[in-house]
């Protein structure tokens, strides 16, 4: 009798632990749904990063291009390894990319595109995160394409890989592109 006792929290344990590893492999964090999607992009005015580049307004995302937008930070390891697919997104034609720094320091920022490539026409600053509440934002890197209209047609949670960036990104580019 006295042995179940001492049972009892190491099968407690193994059950736990087995529900949290499963949770590794549940729905991936890019495949939750946003409830912007087909919805105006949100109204908001930010700093620019800093002198060497211009925010990204709401004409901006409504200028009649199709506009993607990258939510990084230099604190956040993925951002750095995504940088070769943004350097791609910014060589579309017809495609503008805008980054949203979010909860980073200006120079911090300005430092980490220096050493892996500052693919962005515009960047905005979101200091206290507040911004990126309004964009839906659960984490960074997230992605964001917008439609001439300043209409979000697809969020993309996590980092951009070579396959993300060919079965997602790419297809709602171009479909963002042919409208409606």
């Amino acid at each position: 009798m006295s042995r179940w006792i001492y049972l009892a929290p190491v099968a407690a344990f193994l059950v736990l632990a087995f529900f949290l590893f499963k949770s590794l492999w549940s729905p991936a964090p890019s495949l939750v749904p946003s409830v912007l999607i087909n919805k105006p992009a949100p109204h908001l005015i930010l700093p620019a990063l800093d002198a060497r580049s211009a925010a990204f307004t709401p004409a901006d995302l409504a200028g009649g291009h199709v506009s993607v937008v990258n939510v990084f930070a230099s604190w956040c390891a993925p951002c750095r390894t995504e940088a070769g697919e943004l350097a791609v997104v910014a060589r579309l034609p017809g495609v503008a990319l805008y980054g949203l720094a979010q909860k980073d320091k200006p120079a911090a920022t300005r430092a980490f595109l220096d050493e892996v490539g500052d693919p962005f026409t515009r960047i905005a600053r979101d200091d206290d995160g507040r911004a990126s509440i309004e964009w839906g934002v659960y984490g960074v890197p997230e992605t964001f394409v917008v439609d001439g209209k300043g209409v979000i047609r697809l969020k993309y949670v996590g980092e951009l890989t070579d396959e993300v960036l060919k079965t997602q990104l790419l297809p709602a580019i171009k479909a963002a592109q042919a409208g409606p």
